[in-house]
């Protein structure tokens, strides 16, 4: 697990430090998931956990998967139009499903660092509560 982990960190800290080139209002949030994410990963890969750190994480991501849906299920209403063919998001359905499977992303890693966390929990005690 621990080679996973450090993937994971490497893969969500690269996210976040290209959240830089993004809109102004965006970089801070994404910049925090992203990288709270990667440090959450960091962390797991020494059987570090804070249960309290990884559930905020899957407030805010779940919050915001809540509130982006209603963009998203229209999007799969028109016929899912591709979301690649350019890096620019050239119509606003472009980036906000692109954040939405971030955040999806984000939510999958985070419910894989809950899971461990509890495997742990059962074995041993090299975790904070």
């Amino acid at each position: 697990m621990k080679t996973v982990n450090l993937i994971l960190a490497l893969i969500f800290l690269l996210f976040a430090a290209v959240q830089f080139n993004d809109d102004q209002d965006d970089i801070l949030f994404w910049v925090l998931v992203y990288g709270g994410v990667g440090v959450i990963s960091l962390f797991g890969a020494f059987k570090k956990y804070h249960v309290m750190t990884i559930v905020l994480g899957l407030a805010v991501v779940v919050f915001e998967l809540f509130r982006k849906f209603p963009t998203f299920a229209k999007w799969i209403g028109d016929g899912m139009p591709s979301i690649v063919e350019e890096m620019q998001a050239s119509t606003p359905h472009v980036e906000l499903v692109r954040e939405y499977l971030g955040l999806c992303i984000c939510f999958a890693a985070l419910i894989f660092h809950y899971i461990q966390f509890y495997k742990l929990r059962n074995k041993e005690e090299p975790f904070v509560e």
